[in-house]
């Protein structure tokens, strides 16, 4: 791994870290991007404007960082419906598990939340088994 994208790793975590630390103390919000996303569909509320600009703010990061450091090297390989059905079943999971790995691995761990702790590692090993699964051939 090269320096650069050990500080990138370091500047990108230290980010997340700051935001979800801002929106816990100025809004006593978890930075959960599901639980964010899930209050912007109808019905709207008074907390429909502060989640709306989260996300805008989300959306508009990656033209930013396009914009002061260039391209970001991404590969993908999986076809559009692939994609569109692996988002699909994201979203189905994260509301199941009452929530996403954002906001129980970095926001209810940082709490001592039992419950995104239990999450976290089920969320970790479910994704450790299906590599394995993947990459041996099951």
């Amino acid at each position: 791994m090269s320096i650069s994208a050990v500080i990138s790793a370091i500047i990108g975590g230290s980010l997340i870290g700051l935001v979800a630390a801002l929106l816990l103390f100025t809004h006593n919000r978890v930075a959960g991007i599901s639980g964010i996303a899930a209050g912007i569909l109808p019905p709207w509320n008074n907390e429909s404007p502060w989640r709306a600009s989260f996300l805008t703010g989300m959306l508009l990061s990656v033209p930013l960082y396009r914009s002061l450091l260039g391209e970001i090297p991404l590969e993908l390989s999986a076809s559009l419906p692939v994609l569109a059905i692996a988002g699909l079943l994201v979203g189905y999971g994260s509301r199941l598990g009452g929530g996403c790995t954002s906001g129980h691995g970095i926001c209810g761990i940082a709490r001592l939340s039992t419950r995104s702790i239990v999450a976290t590692l089920v969320f970790m090993l479910a994704a450790g088994l299906v590599v394995f699964g993947v990459r041996h051939g099951f």
